[in-house]
């Protein structure tokens, strides 16, 4: 067992003391570990995160994993609840492909010991908000951590996976960081920070896997984790990969309301379950004004914008998510992580409604791949919400995003597998220059760059936008990156400082997306083009 793995995952170990890795992954939540553990069969791979191993957005994923298993369900009834949702953005083939493999990925977590609800013999089935059936699959309340431990856990016990810690990525090694600069654009791998020691090491391979997750972290109201910050789609995109889509963020309705807790996030099968939204000052149900079919079970940017919509109408902080008409061990059962959550905070959700208000959620657009995972960069593959795989479009549907991680992840690690022949041995590579910088004693430009963003992000380019809102987003934007890039050039790397430069290369792109779109579509809603536009197109910028 190498040194990385036998200190359990500790984070001081250099990349002297890495023996040779066939592949690196970038991230360890569901999709990186699930391309880690096909890949391991025949290949040494090298796991780097940021943080904690249990750091990414899968620990946090309350809801479940959608999958036709019930026998009244068809493959057609998803790939139809995903399109609607996706408001027709959504790449058909992409939909099939991932629906098709649903079960599949389900019965492969079963085999990894992950515990599902059950009745009886069969996987207790839930639904949630734009699913026509009930074909979500989980965990109680606490599907994402279950799935993270059985997925860790499979790889700590491999040989083959080396896994690493306290990485915090920069830029992608590629042909410029050769010792013979040959101009072409092949990824060999990644510089990152180690986080313990602050030295930049150089992790090279004949293949990279890009899984580092979204973006949440531009906005100053988010259910995504502090580590969310954009990298992995920051630095494709400066080695020369395109992204799409990157305006459809999408908000999730109901996010709690909290002074002190900012990012809890209430799930979607709480709605699914019964719960109902309540205008707190009219007592109301509101959601029959603004879709009185589906009500609390609409997609999430109906229901995001009708929340958002009656909180500046009627001057509210928040509105409520009332489910304590159902029988109390029914709430309890259903939801023990939330009900015991809330009673810390003094809401008893058996007996009182939960105030709620909408938060960023997750990053529907991202870097281009196609079906096995390839990006436009030779040598990197990427899975997982940094990615625009076709699947999501306009709004991603409930409980489809741990699925797409499983999918993609696995189609990465199939595709590097069937072409390994095929890939060339690493050239050498440059060390990290290190002798033009110093220490600063000026970090307090990163905090305030870092809340500026995040503050014009949420106000700007938020739920409900305009032409002028963005362009005062553009504006700052510009102002920011001759700063930020003066900062970078001058002094030493820390995880704060890539990350404020990665947050705002993200809010560029989701500024310059939303600017080119000139119409309503799911998720990117403006007041200057209420109208759909006839043919669906996606947004792609290239470098």
């Amino acid at each position: 067992m190498n040194e990385a793995k036998a200190a359990g995952g500790r984070s001081d170990v250099t990349e002297h003391d890495i023996p040779p890795h066939d592949v690196i992954v970038i991230g360890s939540g569901a999709a990186g570990l699930t391309a880690a553990l096909e890949l391991a069969e025949t290949k040494r791979v090298l796991v780097l995160a940021k943080g904690s191993l249990t750091g990414g957005s899968t620990a946090w994923a309350q809801g479940g994993i959608a999958a036709v298993l019930d026998a009244g369900d068809t493959f057609e009834n998803h790939v139809r609840d995903t399109m609607v949702a996706g408001a027709g953005l959504n790449d058909r083939e992409a939909v099939e492909f991932v629906i098709e493999r649903a079960p599949g990925s389900i019965d492969r977590l079963c085999e990894l010991g992950v515990p599902f609800n059950r009745d009886a013999d069969a996987l207790h089935l839930t639904r949630e908000g734009g699913h026509s059936h009930r074909r979500i699959v989980h965990v109680d309340d606490a599907t994402g951590w279950a799935v993270q431990d059985a997925l860790l856990t499979a790889a700590q016990a491999n040989d083959n996976i080396t896994l690493l810690p306290g990485r915090t990525c920069i830029d992608f090694i590629t042909d410029r960081h050769r010792e013979h600069y040959s101009g072409a654009g092949h990824v060999w791998g990644v510089y990152a920070l180690n986080e313990d020691t602050g030295r930049v090491e150089r992790h090279v391979a004949r293949a990279t896997v890009l899984a580092s997750g979204g973006a949440g972290r531009c906005y100053l109201f988010s259910t995504a984790p502090r580590g969310a910050t954009g990298d992995g789609i920051a630095m494709a995109w400066r080695a020369g990969a395109r992204v799409s889509n990157m305006e459809m963020m999408q908000f999730h309705p109901t996010c709690l309301y909290n002074l002190d807790v900012k990012n809890f996030l209430i799930t979607e099968a709480v709605r699914g379950e019964g719960g109902r939204l309540i205008n707190p000052r009219t007592g109301k149900r509101f959601m029959t004004y603004y879709d009185p079919e589906r009500m609390e079970l609409a997609p999430r940017d109906v229901v995001a914008r009708a929340i958002d919509a009656e909180i500046k109408r009627f001057g509210l902080d928040y509105v409520h998510l009332d489910i304590s008409h159902e029988a109390p061990d029914f709430v309890r059962s259903h939801f023990p992580t939330i009900h015991e959550k809330l009673l810390g905070l003094g809401i008893d959700m058996t007996k009182e409604p939960i105030p709620v208000v909408p938060a960023q959620h997750y990053t529907c657009g991202g870097v281009v791949v196609d079906l096995y995972a390839r990006t436009d960069l030779p040598g990197l593959w990427a899975a997982g919400e940094c990615t625009e795989s076709g699947l999501h479009g306009a709004n991603r549907l409930a409980s489809n995003s741990l699925l797409e991680c499983f999918v993609f992840g696995e189609a990465a690690a199939s595709d590097i597998l069937t072409m390994w022949d095929e890939l060339d041995e690493p050239p050498a590579i440059l060390p990290w220059d290190e002798s033009r910088v110093t220490d600063s004693d000026e970090e307090v430009v990163i905090k305030q760059n870092w809340t500026e963003i995040r503050r014009f992000m949420w106000n700007y380019v938020g739920i409900v936008r305009t032409t002028k809102r963005l362009e005062r987003a553009a504006h700052r934007i510009e102002l920011l990156k001759r700063e930020v890039e003066d900062y970078y050039g001058s002094f030493r790397v820390t995880t704060d400082l890539i990350e404020l430069r990665n947050l705002l290369q993200a809010a560029e792109l989701i500024v310059k997306s939303a600017l080119h779109r000139k119409e309503s579509r799911g998720l990117h809603y403006t007041l200057d083009y209420l109208e759909t536009a006839e043919e669906p197109r996606d947004t792609v910028l290239v470098p």
